[in-house]
């Protein structure tokens, strides 16, 4: 067994890289469970001194001022309310986290990254072959001026692994109905976006009716929906979304230029399965991905 030296372990100690500190301004929309978790993950990797700020109630010009005062070396905005009161601020580094399409907001922002509330496409096709491996045809809907972004990156991740996606441009949730019953008997299943012109509150319980009776299987992007009739979910992590921005900001106080690092979908998703859906539609789930899902029975 080899020893070191008290001198030469400090040595070896204060080479090794560490998570990066500095004076950190957080500002969250709420103080709910899913932002508290995406903040707890944060701080598991980024051990910057954080100030917390809820912006609920707050204006601009509040958290503007706020800033002067404390001049942090960076912002972390947790939630769209919170990033649209902070994307103004143009002197200090910005990283998002859990924000639905952020791409409208900061697309010319040069002090701005992030991780978005989608997970990559590449995890979701690759959730959806396992559950569904003989799939090929793969139905979307989406409002181009949401989700137009992600559905590029999912039209090059779909190519590359077979799958013909079929997507449909919506602009209104009535166009969102009649596209689902236009793909009966040509799509293998469909491939809900957290897009709010296709699945809102007056759109999913007659969206997922429709899947039902026509016998279209679903992938979704929350638990919820899931549990009101999609064959599955693949949930954004919060706790994992919050050690990805993490590591992004490590970068950044590192002295890494944030235009170099790539704004970005969650990498961590939580898979749900709906095995009564999956019973009515006579599909088989594989044991093994059981065992890491969450299942509805």
């Amino acid at each position: 067994m080899i020893k070191f030296s008290p001198l030469i372990a400090l040595l070896l100690f204060l080479l090794v890289p560490n998570a990066a500190t500095g004076d950190l301004l957080v500002v969250q929309s709420l103080q709910i469970k899913p932002y508290d978790e995406a903040l707890q993950g944060f701080r598991s990797v980024c051990n910057g001194k954080t100030n917390t700020l809820v912006s609920q109630g707050l204006t601009e010009a509040d958290i503007a001022r706020k800033v002067q005062k404390e001049k942090p070396e960076l912002v972390l905005a947790i939630g769209m309310d919170a990033l649209v009161k902070v994307k103004g601020i143009r002197d200090v580094p910005i990283v998002y986290l859990m924000v639905l399409n952020p791409q409208s907001l900061v697309h010319d922002s040069g002090n701005i990254t992030g991780v978005s509330l989608s997970i990559q496409p590449e995890k979701q096709l690759a959730t959806l072959r396992k559950v569904l491996p003989h799939a090929r045809k793969l139905g979307l809907l989406f409002d181009p001026g949401k989700s137009g972004a992600f559905v590029s990156k999912a039209q090059r991740a779909a190519s590359a692994m077979g799958i013909e996606l079929m997507a449909k441009e919506v602009h209104s949730p009535r166009e969102a109905a009649a596209a689902i019953d236009a793909m009966t008997g040509k799509v293998h299943a469909l491939w809900l976006l957290p897009d709010t012109t296709v699945v809102n509150p007056g759109t999913i319980d007659l969206l997922l009716l429709s899947t039902i009776e026509n016998r279209i299987p679903v992938l979704t992007f929350s638990d919820k929906y899931a549990e009101k009739g999609a064959l599955l979910s693949l949930e954004v992590d919060a706790t994992e979304a919050g050690r990805q921005a993490g590591e992004m900001a490590n970068s950044i106080l590192a002295g890494g230029d944030v235009k170099s690092i790539d704004k970005a979908d969650a990498r961590g998703g939580i898979l749900t399965v709906n095995l009564i859906v999956a019973k009515k539609l006579g599909i088989t789930i594989d044991r093994a991905l059981l065992k890491h899902a969450r299942t509805i029975k």
